[in-house]
């Protein structure tokens, strides 16, 4: 059997498939919502946390850096002291003043170089305590954010379980009933969709007022829109209008308004008082 091309479609068959679309759509978009926030929160724990490892991974490696400056600072130590017992060992042998002097600088420079690596050593030192607390902290933090992740993806992963089997049902029906819309039609309706903020792109008519926006339609509007002629969207909010009936609803009829009842009992009271006036002036 050939498919049906949706171009080809009455124009009362396709805002009634675009109805369905719609129903269905929205039954997707309540399935979603109990889930609530937890999506959102879980994807703000995962960037969290993927934010403490970096930061913990920057933590260790300035760690490491300044552990191996402490390393090579006490390496430097080494050297210098063993320049000065050197040094101390040709002063017994120098011939003159001048050797002597230069000798004497090079124990002195050697020594200032010793007091400068202690001093480097010492802040080194100082600020590995600093980044291990620091690290202790973070890792702390990070631990309590896994906890939290894991307690809300258990949550999300229980209610998802509880509306897969709707949800997958639900879409395999709105993709069918996209197929039976026309591409233009269906690229308007999403984008309608998309632009209202209860993602409602096709409503029905109520109380004489668009279901979306609630803004009143001129009753030859109306019409042209229970005709089903053509599309008819909404002058305000722009969302796809059918009636009721196309949608399956159906409106309860108007209560009669009762009639007031003539105040015939006070009339004939005021015309018996006005004739006894008109008796009274007539006396006098």
């Amino acid at each position: 059997m050939a498919k049906k091309d949706p171009t080809e479609m009455p124009v009362e068959e396709r805002l009634r498939t675009l109805y369905q679309l719609q129903t269905t759509l929205t039954g997707i978009d309540e399935n979603r919502a109990l889930r609530g926030e937890l999506p959102l929160e879980v994807q703000d724990l995962e960037d969290e946390i993927e934010g403490l490892t970096t930061r913990i991974e920057k933590i260790q490696n300035e760690i490491n850096e300044f552990e191996q400056a402490v390393v090579m600072k006490r390496g430097e130590i080494e050297t210098a002291k063993a320049s000065v017992e050197r040094y101390q060992a040709q002063l017994n042998e120098v011939k003159n003043n001048r050797e002597y002097d230069t000798l004497t600088k090079e124990i002195e420079f050697q020594n200032l170089e010793i007091e400068l690596c202690n001093k480097k050593i010492k802040e080194a030192t100082v600020r590995v305590e600093e980044k291990k607390a620091e690290l202790a902290k973070n890792l702390e933090i990070i631990d309590d954010r896994r906890q939290a992740l894991d307690l809300k993806k258990s949550e999300l992963d229980e209610i998802m379980e509880e509306t897969r089997a709707e949800e997958e049902k639900l879409k395999a029906k709105a993709k069918d009933l996209e197929a039976k819309i026309e591409p233009r039609l269906l690229t308007s309706f999403k984008r309608i969709r998309k632009n209202a903020r209860n993602g409602l792109g096709v409503v029905y008519v109520q109380r004489d007022a668009c279901g979306g926006c609630f803004n009143k339609i001129p009753p030859q509007r109306q019409l042209d829109i229970k005709m089903h002629k053509k599309i008819i969207v909404c002058e305000y909010c722009g969302r796809i209008l059918v009636d009721p009936e196309l949608a399956g609803v159906k409106i309860a009829a108007p209560e009669p308004v009762a009639e007031k009842k003539t105040r015939k009992r006070a009339i004939r009271k005021t015309t018996k008082k006005a004739e006894g006036d008109e008796a009274a002036v007539s006396e006098d």
